[in-house]
């Protein structure tokens, strides 16, 4: 039997909104895989897909950078180790000024990007080195991306630590600025069902068809109940399926074609996605010394 850690079982109840029991049931179940537990709670209790994304596991900002004639775009993160640094002045400008270069240069990846030549003669991974010596913190350039507009480009960042860039035709500048805000809100997949990868949907309704079966109703009503299901999440996915944030009646679909706009694409970065946040035991250290 797997030995389940309270901090692992933890994890599972913040991913899935579930009691500490049924989450330390499943991660037995699932022989400790985080992931597979999940996907058990899902089948069997119903729970909603992780939130994970939307958390962030490391520190950071998100620097953005918009031409003039809001035609090219650029969006960079850049890590540090904790987020008093990351509220630093010279880290932010440091993010910002990287984000322009991309926009700039189109540098093909990070190691192009760091050879690059900022305004003070420096190169980018040289002022990196600068700024960990004086800071003292780890500092990375995590990813970036750079878009060509088929219409005109709106921003929006967060707080510094969500970034959003959209591509739309026909909006007028508080148009694109509403739809970037819903971007960073709502956090969806992609702009249309038709963008989601087959593997996710695949994987929605494998999930939702364990669920049905377990209902015990005929064959046409759980086909009906896969169906639905699949449907609800690419609603709750999709840019123009979702619900407009600042209009509970309309979603944005139904906001962008009363205007007139076609939106074509979205970048939607947020710091520390995907990242693993190292968790220090600190009980367990101390038990450790103790015996030592």
């Amino acid at each position: 039997m797997a030995d389940i850690s309270a901090s692992t079982v933890m994890e599972l109840r913040q991913r899935t909104g579930l009691g500490m029991m049924e989450c330390k049931k499943a991660l037995t179940e699932a022989g400790g895989d985080l992931s597979r537990a999940e996907e058990l709670l899902r089948i069997k209790s119903g729970a909603k897909a992780s939130k994970a994304a939307g958390r962030v596991a490391a520190e950071g900002v998100i620097g953005v950078s918009v031409a003039d004639d809001a035609k090219t775009a650029a969006i960079v993160e850049v890590n540090c180790e904790t987020d008093f640094v990351a509220k630093n002045e010279e880290f932010r400008a440091f993010a910002n000024e990287i984000a322009k270069l991309v926009n700039r240069d189109r540098p093909a990846d990070v190691a192009a990007l760091s050879a690059l030549t900022l305004a003070s003669g420096e190169t980018v991974e040289a002022r990196r080195v600068a700024l960990v010596q004086k800071i003292g913190e780890n500092i990375a350039l995590r990813r970036f991306a750079r878009v060509e507009a088929k219409g005109r480009i709106a921003s929006y960042v967060h707080g510094s630590r969500i970034g959003v860039l959209v591509d739309v035709t026909g909006a007028d500048a508080v148009l694109g600025k509403d739809v970037a805000m819903h971007i960073a809100a709502s956090k969806p997949m992609a702009v249309s069902r038709e963008q989601v990868p087959a593997d996710v949907v695949a994987k929605e309704r494998s999930i939702a068809a364990a669920r049905a079966a377990e209902s015990g109703k005929p064959a046409n009503i759980v086909e009906k109940m896969v169906e639905g299901a699949v449907a609800k999440f690419l609603s709750e996915v999709t840019l123009l399926a979702q619900v407009f944030v600042k209009s509970d009646k309309e979603t944005v679909g139904d906001i962008a074609k009363a205007r007139g706009a076609t939106i074509h694409g979205f970048v939607l970065y947020v710091v520390g996605e995907g990242i693993e946040r190292r968790k220090d035991d600190f009980a367990a250290e101390v038990a450790a010394m103790s015996r030592a």
